[in-house]
């Protein structure tokens, strides 16, 4: 094992590709402790501190790395940029112009990258108008110290032009580790922020067991809990289903093509970490909202249903994962085109007419197959609630048992080693892996 690690670094483009990520990546943590002007970062903390977590709060803190709760100049994180990617999704769905620029290969694309990057700005500038309002409405923390000692409009156009800016950089260090580095940049961000919360998650778990409040039978437990719930995501991620197809023989001049049998992979997660969070990047929002108006009682009132503690939420969050499967496998994978394509070549199915049927025939496959797995994704998505409310593990450790965090963590993982492998073997050595047949992950850019 030691020598396939040190075959990765005998490929000077691939050592050059790690070492530019790994340099973005500190970047990004480093970023993530220079704190916002005008905020009493003591403060806050306490702030949070009291809250046991933050609630929905807490959620998007882990997403940012840590660096919501210290208020840093990349509080808001990749979020801006994912919700904005979501709407221009959503958009292409449903207008013309959007399904146009998407059939238009590169130059769509870029495109599509540019609206992205504009809803980016607009997006994290609403988002950070919302988070200067909620620092000043927290007003004085269990010591007596001021959030914001100094409120008004300077401190919010402040603040929105600080958090803008941030979320824009993010955006553009992960573009460049996409282009220069290995792995998918934006997906690699999140990944970072989530692993950041990791070592602390086991500190206070160890500080719960020296305590006593968590028996060494339970501890044992909880461990062996997590590293099943991490190798059935990991079976999950990698499970597919493969259709057979035969290509009849053809004879071009004097060669003969085709008459191969290969298969078309279907896989049970095609949607990947897309769906995940996308959905999480809508339950965001009644939150997001309710910054604005924090003196109505009834939008308070609507937001309590979509708190992090209520059961709605994780059923609206349920609800949206299965959504968002579909959703996202429609767009990601169009079993006409495959069809058209197979019968261009002389391929078939066999037993099934070429053509409408072998559409059908594949799409119905396909919906079989992503309802277990979305169900599947949901069950692992909610199990750190029901950790949370029937055990006493903090919610910063119950995420790593399942939820958001752990399926970000194992399909960008993935992904990235897909990545490794696919450099090595280019150039001809052993993958990591004996089998060498690490499936890739579907990225988010």
């Amino acid at each position: 094992m030691m020598e396939k690690f040190q075959n990765i670094f005998r490929i000077p483009e691939l050592k050059k590709r790690i070492l530019f990520t790994l340099g973005i990546l500190v970047v990004y943590r480093i970023g993530g402790h220079v704190p916002i002007p005008g905020v009493n970062g003591q403060a806050l903390v306490q702030f949070f501190e009291q809250a046991r977590g933050g609630g929905l709060l807490g959620l998007y803190d882990l997403f940012a790395g840590g660096a919501f709760r210290r208020a840093t100049v990349f509080a808001l994180g990749i979020m801006p940029y994912i919700s904005a990617s979501i709407i221009l999704q959503l958009l292409g769905a449903v207008f013309p112009y959007f399904q146009k620029l998407q059939k238009e290969g590169e130059e769509g694309r870029k495109k599509i990258n540019q609206y992205t990057r504009y809803g980016t700005v607009l997006i994290s500038a609403l988002q950070a108008y919302g988070v200067a309002v909620f620092l000043e409405n927290i007003g004085q923390a269990a010591s007596g110290q001021l959030v914001v000692p100094h409120p008004g409009l300077g401190f919010r156009l402040l603040t929105m032009l600080t958090l803008a800016t941030g979320t824009v950089l993010i955006m553009w260090l992960g573009e460049q580790i996409t282009e220069r580095g290995i792995g998918n940049g934006i997906s690699l961000i999140i990944m970072v922020g989530i692993l950041a919360r990791f070592p602390n998650a086991v500190f206070d778990e160890l500080q719960q067991l020296q305590a006593g409040n968590r028996s060494i039978l339970m501890e044992v437990f909880l461990w062996a809990l997590m590293i099943a719930v991490t190798a059935f995501v990991v079976v999950l991620t990698q499970g597919t289903r493969k259709i057979p197809v035969q290509y009849a023989k053809r004879v071009v001049g004097r060669k003969v093509y085709g008459g191969q049998s290969t298969h078309i992979p279907l896989r049970v997660n095609m949607a990947g970490v897309m769906a995940i969070i996308f959905a999480q990047s809508i339950m965001f929002v009644p939150q997001t909202i309710a910054t604005f108006f924090p003196n109505s009682e009834f939008v308070q009132t609507v937001t309590a249903y979509f708190s992090f503690e209520s059961f709605v939420y994780w059923a609206v969050y349920a609800v949206l994962i299965v959504f968002f499967m579909y959703f996202y496998t429609a767009i990601a994978f169009n079993p006409v085109d495959v069809a058209d394509n197979m019968r261009k070549y002389g391929g078939f199915i066999p037993g099934v007419r070429p053509g409408k049927k072998t559409a059908e025939y594949i799409d119905n496959i396909l919906t079989k197959i992503t309802l277990p797995g979305a169900i599947a994704i949901s069950v692992v998505a909610i199990l750190p609630y029901f950790l949370t409310r029937f055990t006493n593990v903090s919610y910063g450790f119950a995420s790593f048992f399942g939820g958001t965090s752990l399926l970000i963590i194992v399909g960008v993982a993935l992904d990235t080693l897909q990545q490794i492998e696919s450099h090595l073997l280019m150039r001809h050595y052993d993958g990591l892996l004996k089998s060498s047949k690490i499936r890739g992950r579907r990225r988010f850019a």
